[in-house]
């Protein structure tokens, strides 16, 4: 069966058996949504690391190093603001806060700790308990209270938790942190099964009682960073759904000015949301962020099929045609464009396959299959539900509505669709060179584009807008704190503070060298490292072995026998060195710098924070190299970094994936199709100017390639092949028709230029309301992907028309 026969078969199943074909097809949209039940949710940074070198050493860290690493008992943040927190009634207001906490229990508190605190034991060393030292600060006067206060100005533990502007002499500082314990086991991640959703519940209620102190008293910690990543998917697919879906409907009213058809539109529409749901739910793939950008995408190309299909139809029905022979000059048509726009688009989509991050392969996974999904209902099922349509129309004498096609030739529409073809084909070379140096200049002006991956990408901006919080009832969302505070601490507070990198190191710590590796290596650290008498500021066993010698003459003498090259670090019978350092007080020290094993260790230095990045990754690799032990760095920096580099090289991967993918595809699918293999070379032409335009567009916004906007190069290859496929198709019919290349290329602007038109303002509309999302990074991809359209549309007006000129004369 060749092409030919099997769109016409497709088509009279459509027409002569439509009630089964409906019937079908809700059959399949009830077994979906059955499993839409199974669909959960994942959010936050770890999802886009847990695969990464840098992540598997902080799991073995976790796993290997006591319960500094490991799993820890759960903290909460208590950080005062708004006054002077060393005033005595600044002071009261912590301890009080403090107190109520540790007669909560429900929140299972273990110990607190504060400047307030510290000042308190000043005052009275026996006040051991948020109570006591409540009392003991009653008990003194301001003047005892500002002595105590100055007398502290020089102990580290006590101004590091305050501002960086305390001025112990007056004494003032705007703000503090206090730290509240819980017995509750958190592992490093905090995520729920590490116990962080028992600790949002308690950092919840502990945030309710600070508010009864009056005052600024916040409560921060990790269950409540994780819950607000948990509502962020939640909020913002309530904001853009509906947003897409309103915006989308107006677009409908317009372009079929029919309420019949547009019921039967917005059925489709929900079939595939459905669908896709259905999909995630029976295969277990959670929806994250990243997926937040798909709902709209799915719409925006169902309403594009859809267009088509109604356009097409009443382009023959406007000509007296009936209903059946109609419909079927339209599927016969549309069904080869439709299955080679889906299969192209798939293949973009699916191209984010190759990603190194999870969600994104995700994300490629769902968006390739629901481009199937979109393709068979708005390909077979929406014809067939619009022939029962008509039909019962006709049958029942209902009176018709708007039934005119979008872009009649000749209309004022049409004119606007076709100047870019009569002002190419003047010159159809010349314009095809100048296409070709835009091109290039675009292309090598987008290679300035940045990347990034932080932990505020995936989190709302501090001032939500006040049109998102404006909305009513359940589109309301919910509060959110988090980069407030990071904000607040990032600003107020020592900068850099606690900025380290870990070096997980592998091998067995008995041998000779082992431990005069792990000293030599900070030897002449690296600019980015921070330098302490030409070595770098670290921690390791090296270090508790020194301490330790310190604290107890009989070490010291073992450390002495074995250190051959007198700089105080075991250079022979290290293990005998380990097993007495083990036994002794500096074992349980010594236990978060060694595994249990002695086959691997830990090292942490300490870096500036002024420093970028970048250069602090590549200083630690270099500090690696210099361990005889098989050395890691990892720790936040280190992994997000890993991160960003690897987003700009799934960002280039995935579209020249893209690329080449499609362009084979296009390439044989003419060749069978049409015996011109060529014509598909001409279709990629206009999306790779289009691809090169928004990497530009990219740069001059200063939008850089994330974790979401990193698919939107590959994205706009499919998006964008749509148009060209739709067109070409178009013109091919019309040139074996009359065999004139310029009429055939008006007719095609004119007809199917209008419903591109219709498709182009549905999708990128329907795109662009991703800017109502909370999340800041999945409203840039909604303008990316927008543009994207916008520009694959007008290249396909522009760019197109004389390039198949140019075919048509040489190759055609």
């Amino acid at each position: 069966m060749n092409w030919r026969s099997w769109d016409s078969a497709v088509s009279r199943v459509i027409v002569e058996r439509p009630g089964y074909v409906v019937a079908a097809f809700l059959l399949a949209t009830v077994v979906f949504a059955v499993g839409m039940a199974g669909v959960t949710t994942d959010a936050g940074t770890e999802q886009f690391t847990e695969d990464l070198e840098e992540f598997e050493a902080i799991e073995q860290i976790e796993q290997e190093f006591g319960a500094s690493f490991a799993v820890s008992t759960g903290s909460t943040q208590l950080i005062q603001v708004g006054e002077n927190v060393v005033s005595e009634r600044g002071l009261l207001r912590m301890l009080r806060v403090q107190e109520a906490a540790e007669r909560n229990p429900d929140l299972r508190v273990t110990s607190t700790r504060s400047p307030a605190s510290t000042v308190a034991q000043e005052i009275d060393p026996a006040a051991s308990s948020a109570e006591q030292q409540v009392r003991a600060l009653e008990g003194a006067s301001q003047s005892e209270v500002r002595r105590a206060v100055r007398s502290l100005g020089d102990d580290p533990a006590f101004t590091g938790s305050l501002s960086d502007d305390f001025n112990p002499e007056a004494p003032e500082a705007s703000a503090a942190i206090g730290v509240v314990s819980h017995d509750i086991e958190v592992g490093a991640t905090g995520g729920p099964e590490g116990g962080g959703a028992e600790m949002e519940g308690v950092q919840r209620q502990m945030g309710y009682a600070a508010e009864g102190f009056g005052g600024d008293v916040r409560v921060f910690g990790s269950g409540i960073v994780n819950a607000e990543f948990d509502n962020i998917v939640g909020d913002s697919l309530s904001i853009v759904i509906p947003a897409a879906v309103l915006l989308i409907v107006l677009f409908l009213v317009v372009a079929y000015r029919d309420p019949f058809d547009l019921v039967i539109a917005l059925a489709g529409l929900l079939m595939a949301i459905v669908w896709t749901l259905g999909f995630m739910g029976f295969f277990e793939i959670p929806f994250n962020e990243t997926l937040v950008a798909l709902p709209p995408i799915l719409l925006a190309i169902g309403i594009d099929f859809s267009i088509h299909t109604i356009n097409r139809y009443r382009e023959e029905r406007v000509q007296g045609f009936d209903v059946d022979s109609s419909m079927t000059t339209a599927t016969s048509q549309l069904i080869v464009a439709f299955a080679i726009v889906a299969g192209t688009t798939s293949i973009g989509f699916a191209a984010n396959l190759t990603s190194s991050f999870a969600p994104t392969r995700n994300f490629g996974l769902v968006a390739a299959v629901s481009i199937v999904f979109v393709l068979l209902i708005f390909g077979v099922w929406l014809p067939a539900a619009k022939v029962l349509l008509d039909r019962w129309r006709s049958d029942s004498r209902i009176p018709e509505f708007g039934s005119a096609p979008l872009g009649m030739r000749g209309g004022r529409l049409a004119r606007v669709l076709t100047l870019g073809l009569r002002v190419t084909s003047r010159s159809p070379k010349a314009f095809l060179l100048l296409f070709l140096v835009l091109t290039a200049g675009a292309a090598y002006y987008s290679t300035g584009v940045d990347t990034t991956f932080e932990q505020e990408d995936f989190l709302p901006p501090e001032e939500i807008p006040a049109h998102i919080q404006a909305l009513p009832g359940p589109l309301t969302p919910s509060d959110y704190t988090v980069v407030e505070n990071i904000n607040l601490l990032q600003d107020r507070f020592e900068a850099g503070a606690g900025e380290e990198v870990q070096m997980y190191l592998e091998g067995r710590l008995n041998s000779d060298s082992s431990l005069q590796s792990i000293h030599r290596a900070g030897e002449g650290p690296p600019s980015s490292f921070i330098d302490d008498g030409r070595m770098a500021e670290s921690t390791s066993v090296v270090d508790v072995i020194q301490s330790y010698a310190e604290e107890d003459e009989e070490f010291a003498a073992l450390v002495a026998r074995n250190d051959r090259s007198g700089d105080g670090v075991p250079d022979s019978n290290v293990d005998e060195v380990l097993d007495q350092l083990f036994a002794g007080e500096a074992g349980d020290r010594a236990g978060e710098y060694v595994a249990d094993d002695r086959r691997s260790a830990l090292a942490m230095y300490s870096v500036d924070a002024d420093a970028e990045d970048r250069e602090i990754v590549e200083d630690a690799w270099e500090v690696a190299d210099r361990h005889r032990l098989e050395a890691t760095p990892t720790g936040e920096i280190v992994l997000f970094q890993a991160v960003s580099d690897l987003i700009l090289e799934d960002a280039v991967n995935s579209m020249l994936v893209a690329l080449f993918l499609i362009t084979l595809f296009m390439v044989v699918l003419y060749g069978v199709l049409e015996g011109r293999p060529s014509l598909g070379a001409v279709n990629m032409f206009p999306v790779m100017v289009a691809v090169a335009v928004l990497g530009a567009t990219m740069r001059f916004l200063d939008i850089p390639f994330n974790a979401i906007t990193a698919t939107i190069l590959a994205i706009t290859v499919g998006l964008g092949i749509d148009y060209t496929v739709h067109t070409t198709h178009r013109f091919i019919d019309e040139y074996h028709a009359s065999g004139e290349v310029y009429e055939s290329l008006m007719t095609t602007m004119s007809g199917t230029g209008g419903a591109l038109t219709g498709s182009m303002l549905t999708t990128s509309t329907g795109t662009f309301v991703l800017v109502l999302a909370i999340i800041p990074i999945i409203g840039q991809f909604g303008v990316l992907t927008a543009a994207s359209v916008f520009y694959a549309y007008l290249a396909s007006l522009v760019v197109l028309p004389p390039a198949l000129i140019v075919w048509a004369e040489h190759l055609g």
